[in-house]
């Protein structure tokens, strides 16, 4: 079984599907927000739009984690030795475990955040999605050249992603 930093015990309706524009990529998505509601082909179409932007060498399971701002504190505090809020937190590749990488997104990040940014909630979270896979093709964002450039290819991701209204159907069910 390939190990994820994500707990395993933890997963509700684990979902995995195949992408089309990279026969060598397979996405395992981990809905851990109990009102976050959404179809895994429109991730994968979502994906399928951007990926090809980038040259990259990634194989094997992508996986994505839709995480409560708890949760993701937690994983940003245990791994990176700080415990604010983020959005995204991205976990490298590891070839011998054929994963390509982990996203960890932090959904009431995303909800907080579209009001700031003035997005809608689908698009913020399909931004720090794409956020996510720069970082595992090479962007990087600790430098203000390189934000600079990262801010550019998120840009760029999101026209083309706007261009063929692929943005997944991200919505939030009315809580309890």
């Amino acid at each position: 079984m390939k190990k994820k930093i994500v707990d395993q015990t933890l997963l509700l309706l684990p979902m995995s599907l195949h992408l089309k524009a990279s026969s060598n990529l397979q996405i395992e998505i981990s809905n851990q927000y109990k009102t976050l509601q959404f179809s895994e082909n429109s991730v994968g179409s979502f994906f399928d739009t951007f990926i090809p932007l980038h040259h990259h060498s990634l194989h094997g399971s992508l996986s994505l984690a839709f995480l409560e701002g708890g949760h993701h504190s937690r994983l940003h505090g245990q791994f990176l030795q700080d415990f604010r809020p983020t959005d995204v937190i991205t976990f490298p590749p590891d070839p011998e475990e054929e994963l390509a990488g982990e996203i960890c997104i932090s959904v009431d990040q995303a909800i907080n955040e579209s009001k700031n940014h003035g997005l809608t909630f689908e698009k913020e979270l399909s931004l720090y999605l794409i956020h996510g896979w720069l970082h595992l093709v090479g962007f990087n964002d600790l430098e203000d050249m390189d934000r600079k450039i990262m801010r550019q290819e998120e840009k760029k991701a999101m026209s083309l992603v706007e261009k063929h209204d692929t943005f997944p159907d991200f919505r939030l069910a009315l809580g309890d």
